[in-house]
């Protein structure tokens, strides 16, 4: 018996090393197939802003419990904080980062299944779910979104882990070590605090434990989160946001937020969890949210409808894994952006965004292993004896394989971070090839690379071109006064002269003497009601301040002496610009220019080739 008993531990030892073994090499392959991906992103959005923000702050708990649109990541900004001084944009050490976190998620996955079920084949399969799922795809090319989904996903089962052992021996360094990793969840996403609810839940549900020891466990669990909400309600409720307004959390309507928690699950959740969403809809060149085809998403809803029935059906309480996946979608993933920004976007386009369901592949990696797979040592784990559809599985596997690679590699087969990189390094250039000193206009740069309507002042070029360090040259917000050369980035991140768009009053034969008394010029055509600029060149016997107006706006510009051209911005409409020189006379007009400041289009471009593009 003694013989017996020794061979079969052998056995089961070669079985879980093969196990294991299988396990990391698709651990290492998932890694390969994923950095392919990942090496081909650039910074974008809220990356250039962490950053920005970062370098012009000092490590200091104000900058680190700054909450943005309610989001608390000391982590993340201290990360930032350091990349500010690392290179700035810093793409090798990004990346770098990324597939670090990754593969520690990774295997964090690993070894909780590994944990929980036993060292045997079938935690294979939620592991390849969690590894190929499209789910967290979105947000690997998101760096703001790394900084949170990823350290989530890895303190997320380093947690349960800690909290799994120390139920099995009741050991206080377990409890030490859960509590350790839920900390360092806070520290990059509020979503952290969720991980003791999962605690709580997973231990009731499954493991059995005396609430003597459940309690011991809890009450350091309960002093984090009390401990983190008073630091981070007082951070919601104080933060100053980019737009110089503080937050003031609240529910939108019961129909937005059922219609956005629809939307997401039916067109988010459930096709990502069998593989989709096959198809995507591209956020300029450098991102995409889901797509799903609406009759491919019923399809889903079916299949998965299906598979939750034969699970409860055969598997003891595979009802309450199904019910936690649903209590952490609805609590972690819809409620915090109800609270959030829903009244920005609306849920007709958060509902595809699947940068807010990335953490949660880890808990459905957990919830398909519960609700399909025997705990290690679970007795009577099946409510009936299992079927011949128990291996219905293997097909449904390999249809979610295929769905979950070709979806992958749809999103990867876009330009993802080419656009803004060439923009951004070929910017760069551009500065470093002018003559010091030289005046740009501080325009913002294309909404692809950073969106003004979010970011503001951080979306201008000198903002995000002044990191790592910021060039010798004058930057102006606005064309006022006689600015001399004044150059302008075009599209593709190159420097050229400033023209006026607009209607041009030509020059005569001579300039026109203005006083005291308005002279007016009419224009070839009426402009219409915005805010202009306006050019004029001049020929003054001294210098001088021109008085502008365009139908009832007015404004001043002052001129030099002798020939040049001054600017001014005017808000106004009308048929006809006035000019006149209330300080005295000497002031002659020549040629105007009304319109916008534009790139020359007759120029030579510095430099003359974007670079990579």
């Amino acid at each position: 018996m003694a013989t017996m008993t020794v061979t079969g531990v052998r056995h089961r030892s070669r079985g879980g090393d093969a196990v294991l073994a299988a396990g990391l090499v698709m651990v290492a392959v998932h890694l390969v197939w994923k950095f392919e991906l990942v090496r081909q992103t650039y910074f974008r959005q809220d990356d250039f802003h962490y950053i920005i923000r970062g370098q012009e702050s000092g490590f200091t708990w104000d900058y680190l419990m700054w909450v943005d649109v309610g989001h608390l990541l000391p982590g993340g900004f201290g990360i930032s904080w350091a990349m500010a001084r690392l290179g700035g944009y810093n793409e090798v050490l990004a990346h770098t980062m990324t597939i670090a976190l990754q593969a520690a998620a990774s295997l964090a996955v690993l070894r909780l299944l590994r944990l929980l079920f036993g060292a045997r084949p079938a935690i294979l399969l939620p592991l390849g779910f969690y590894l190929l799922t499209p789910m967290t795809v979105p947000s690997l090319s998101w760096w703001a979104a790394v900084l949170e989904t990823l350290p989530l996903q890895l303190a997320l089962p380093m947690a349960l882990s800690a909290h799994v052992l120390y139920v099995r021996d009741g050991r206080t360094r377990h409890v030490v070590a859960a509590c350790a990793w839920t900390v360092f969840g806070l520290l990059f996403f509020v979503k952290a605090a969720f991980i003791p609810v999962l605690l709580f839940v997973v231990t009731v549900g499954w493991l059995g434990v005396s609430w003597r020891r459940l309690w011991r466990a809890w009450l350091p669990y309960a002093a984090i989160l009390a401990a983190y909400s008073v630091v981070f309600f007082t951070g919601l409720y104080s933060s100053v946001q980019i737009n110089n307004s503080t937050q003031t959390p609240d529910l939108p309507d019961i129909g937005v937020g059922v219609e956005f928690a629809w939307i997401l699950g039916f067109r988010g959740l459930v096709p990502t969890m069998l593989g989709g969403p096959w198809t995507w809809r591209p956020i300029g060149d450098d991102y995409a949210m889901a797509a799903t085809p609406e009759p491919l998403a019923w399809v889903a809803l079916a299949v998965a409808a299906v598979a939750v029935t034969i699970s409860v059906r055969y598997r003891r309480r595979a009802w309450l894994a199904w019910l936690v996946l649903l209590g952490y979608y609805l609590l972690a993933d819809v409620i915090p952006v109800l609270l959030g920004r829903i009244e920005i976007l609306g849920p007709g386009v958060l509902g595809f965004e699947l940068r807010y369901l990335a953490a949660t592949a880890v808990v459905a990696t957990l919830v398909i292993g519960l609700a399909c797979i025997p705990l290690e040592g679970e007795e009577r784990p099946w409510l009936r004896p299992p079927s011949r559809l128990r291996w219905a599985w293997v097909p449904l596997a390999a249809v979610v394989t295929a769905g979950s690679i070709w979806s992958v590699t749809a999103y990867a087969d876009r330009p993802l971070g080419r656009t803004a990189r060439s923009y951004v390094e070929t910017a760069r250039l551009a500065l470093s090839r002018v003559p010091q000193g030289a005046v740009v206009l501080d325009t913002h740069v294309p909404s692809t690379v950073a969106a003004a309507a979010f970011f503001h002042d951080y979306a201008r070029h000198s903002k995000l071109l002044g990191v790592p360090d910021r060039q010798p040259v004058t930057w102006l917000k606005q064309l006022t006064g006689p600015v001399a050369n004044p150059l302008m980035f075009d599209e593709r991140g190159r420097l050229l002269p400033v023209a006026i768009d607009g209607v041009l009053v030509p020059q005569g034969a001579t300039c026109v003497p203005v006083g005291t008394q308005e002279v007016r010029f009419p224009l070839p055509r009426p402009m219409r009601g915005g805010d202009w600029t306006v050019q004029i060149s001049y020929l003054n016997a001294k210098e001088t301040t021109l008085s502008v107006r365009l139908g009832l706006g007015r404004t001043q510009a002052v001129a030099g002496k002798g020939l040049g051209r001054t600017f001014a911005r005017i808000q106004g409409e009308g048929p006809e610009l006035a000019i006149s020189a209330p300080t005295g006379s000497g002031a002659c007009v020549g040629e105007i220019q009304i319109g916008l400041p534009t790139p020359a289009g007759n120029a030579a471009p510095i430099p003359p080739q974007a670079v990579g593009g």
